[in-house]
């Protein structure tokens, strides 16, 4: 009776350990039909990316799912392979998928305080890949799927199978996917190179990819590293003489995060990727795996003159910001760039901005991902606002990414609608937005163009003389605008062309009224404005509708078209791998456009805007960049000198460029810099006389001239004669 007293708590015991065990067997197996098909794990190895050709032929990008490339197992040497076991999952050879004994003793030593981690390599391959299905969340849940999952490939795939899996999909951070990148990224050199200390010092990463960043903690990942070496030592897979040699050697990294396979059009090839993930879905094609050969009308040559234009006058423009806002005194320095970057060297950048605009820098500091991550911890908004202002690195990282002053340049063939160049910032790896089809800024005066040509469709003649001063116009809502002009007429009156070679608001300002704002929206989208959302009201006439720089360059293309529109063409043709032809886009040379403006309108508008080159706001590009070529242009400046842009014309070519900061509430500090004939002209400048010095467009290639061209340029000069001699309007 004693015995069978003390054996019914045993019994007892039993019972609820059965009944534990078969309630947890009995909800992995309704797991099962919940876990991921493991069929296609190593379909990855087959993949053909498809590529992006420039108009050349040469390639501009690879797209891949991930930046990764494949290596049979063969390839990898012996020693990452035992380093990876003896680390990571000494029994991998004898186990189903799991080490029963190692998870047991996780779960005692989790539940002694100490958590562990008992995943095979199968199991952390089934996390690696269905991570989506699996789940990273720590719950019973995920674990139980993983563990299942885990088993079937066990069951499908062979042990160097998942070895090769394994190897060829982990993590290595810095988006390094794979020992191949892994290998490059972290010491230039291809897998099959490494020596034994860098195959221990990648494997000793994967315990932790920030903890152990060689990178930024080299300490720690040295220390890693011995302890690979040690595991391998311990488990036969070195000898100690090896072993104690190889733990005195430095790391020796040659760190460089590797090309993503984007080259030198990046944001383009982004935006190419957008269409043609909207493209080939639909159809059934995989742009990751089907080898699709997408060909664009990108000219590899201006690609690489716009990028230099871009960086040299993006770093020179730079040096004006951070010199103007790092010192107390706005006064401008200088009319060239040159004595800017000279006196960074002694200045602070942005040190006065940052001083005298604290509740500004506060709302930064509140709108930062950091901010949020601490929010979302439980930390109060005063607490995480004081502990990222005392951090100084955080600061250091807010300002250079606020204070970064950014840029957008295209350039796009008149004759054919093909985007030759596409340059969306400085740097697609410190700034992935791209400033030319994604972003929406106001286009200033840069717009003023439509609004002429809307006058001259409605006959207006462009010697039209219009007072200047005390313009007031009365708004829907009962108000006054009274536009203000820069630079004022000398004499308080000014011609219609005059008005627009001068960027003058008070004429502008008159004629939307005249012609309507309606109008002069309508002519906008028809000219090539046909994305961004235009309000029709009176300060349209000025630029206050968002646009994109792509848009607006569309629309230029079309006035140097002489008013026939032709939409913007970055891809030309789509064949599959063996080269049959998915689409073509590419009209046939000489196709017509639509017409969308009367062909003289436009030649006048040209004539006008080749004016404002000639004489007006935009002479930057005969002064500065000693461009003689026949072009036409116009330059656009935003409040409080927010964007700066300027659009170029000549008969094969038109370029555009905006020049700005990210965030709007900082701009450049002087009203002299901060307009666009002194910031993106330059850009466009640089980029211009680049093509026409390499041949990439005719210089001697012309616009048409209108009809009593010379009669009315006479005129003008015998006006302007008359107002310098005698003081009096003709």
């Amino acid at each position: 009776m004693e015995l069978r007293r003390l054996l019914r708590p045993l019994r007892w015991a039993a019972l609820a350990l059965l009944a534990g065990a078969l309630a947890l067997a009995g909800y992995a197996a309704a797991l099962v039909p919940f876990t991921p098909s493991v069929d296609k794990l190593l379909a990855a190895r087959d993949d053909k990316p498809s590529v992006l050709l420039a108009a050349d032929g040469s390639l501009l990008a690879t797209f891949r799912r991930t930046p990764r490339e494949w290596l049979p197992l063969e390839r990898i040497p012996p020693h990452v392979v035992d380093a990876l076991i003896a680390t990571e999952d000494h029994r991998f050879w004898e186990h189903p998928g799991i080490d029963w004994r190692r998870s047991l003793s996780s779960v005692l030593q989790t539940l002694a305080g100490d958590p562990q981690g008992g995943s095979t390599i199968t199991q952390q391959l089934a996390r690696n890949a269905f991570p989506e299905e699996i789940g990273r969340a720590r719950t019973a849940t995920r674990k139980l799927k993983e563990m299942i999952t885990a088993i079937r490939l066990e069951r499908r795939y062979s042990k160097r199978e998942i070895l090769e899996a394994y190897l060829n999909t982990v993590s290595f951070h810095y988006n390094a996917y794979g020992i191949e990148m892994a290998a490059r990224t972290y010491f230039d050199t291809p897998a099959a190179r490494l020596t034994v200390a860098e195959g221990a010092t990648l494997i000793g990463l994967l315990k932790g990819t920030r903890v152990y960043n060689p990178v930024l903690h080299p300490q720690r990942a040295l220390e890693r590293r011995n302890i690979v070496l040690a595991q391998m030592l311990k488990h036969g897979k070195l000898d100690a003489e090896q072993a104690e040699r190889l733990k005195t050697r430095p790391l020796r990294l040659d760190f460089e995060r590797q090309d993503l396979g984007q080259g030198p059009a990046p944001h383009f090839a982004e935006a190419v990727k957008r269409w043609l993930l909207a493209w080939s879905e639909p159809l059934g094609y995989d742009l990751y795996a089907d080898g699709l050969v997408v060909h664009s009308a990108i000219d590899p040559k201006l690609q690489r003159i716009a990028n230099q234009a871009v960086s040299r006058q993006l770093e020179a423009l730079q040096a004006v910001a951070d010199v103007e806002w790092g010192r107390e005194s706005g006064k401008l320095l200088s009319g060239g760039t040159r004595a800017y970057v000279a006196a960074r060297a002694k200045t602070e950048p942005f040190a006065h901005f940052w001083a005298t605009r604290g509740e500004l820098v506060d709302d930064f500091i509140r709108e930062s991902a950091e901010f949020a991550a601490m929010h979302e911890d439980g930390r109060s908004a005063e607490d995480a606002l004081a502990t990222l202002r005392a951090d100084a690195a955080f600061m250091r990282s807010l300002r250079e990414r606020k204070t970064r002053l950014e840029a957008g340049f295209v350039a796009i063939d008149p004759r054919s609608g093909a985007v030759r160049a596409w340059v969306g910032a400085r740097d697609h790896a410190l700034d992935a937005f791209d400033h030319v089809q994604r972003s929406r800024r106001q286009p200033g005066s840069t717009f003023k163009p439509f609004v002429y040509a809307a006058a001259l469709e409605a006959g207006a003649d462009p010697l039209r003389e219009f007072d200047t001063r005390n313009v007031s116009l009365r708004l829907p809502d009962g108000s006054r605008w009274r536009p203000r002009d820069v630079s004022a007429a000398p004499d308080g009156r000014s011609t219609m062309e005059d008005g627009l070679v001068f960027s003058r608001n008070s004429v502008t300002a008159q004629l939307i009224g005249e012609v309507g704002a309606d109008k002069v929206e309508h002519l906008a989208q028809r000219l090539g404005v046909r994305e961004s959302a235009l309000e029709a009201v009176p300060s349209l006439a000025l630029g206050t509708s968002p646009v994109s720089l792509l848009e607006m360059a569309s629309a230029y293309a079309t006035i140097a078209a002489q008013g026939e529109y032709r939409a913007p063409l970055l891809v030309t043709k789509v064949t599959d791998a063996s080269g049959k032809p998915l689409m073509q886009l590419a009209p046939p040379a000489g196709a017509p456009g639509e017409r969308v403006l009367d062909a003289a309108v436009a030649v006048q508008l040209i004539d006008m805007l080749r004016g404002a080159v000639n004489r007006g706001t935009g002479q930057g590009i005969r002064s500065a960049w000693g461009i003689q070529a026949d072009v036409a242009g116009k330059t656009g400046t935003t409040q409080d000198n927010t964007d700066g842009w300027f659009i170029l014309m000549q008969p094969q070519l038109v370029a555009g460029a905006w020049v700005g900061f990210n965030d709007p509430r900082i701009t450049l500090r002087s009203d002299y810099w901060g307009q666009g004939a002194h910031n993106a002209l330059h850009v466009v400048g640089d980029a211009m006389r680049g093509a026409l010095a390499q041949g990439l467009v005719d210089p001697g290639a012309e616009f048409p001239t209108p009809a009593g061209a010379a009669i009315r340029e006479f005129v003008r000069s015998a006006g302007e004669t008359l107002r310098r001699w005698f003081g009096f309007s003709d």
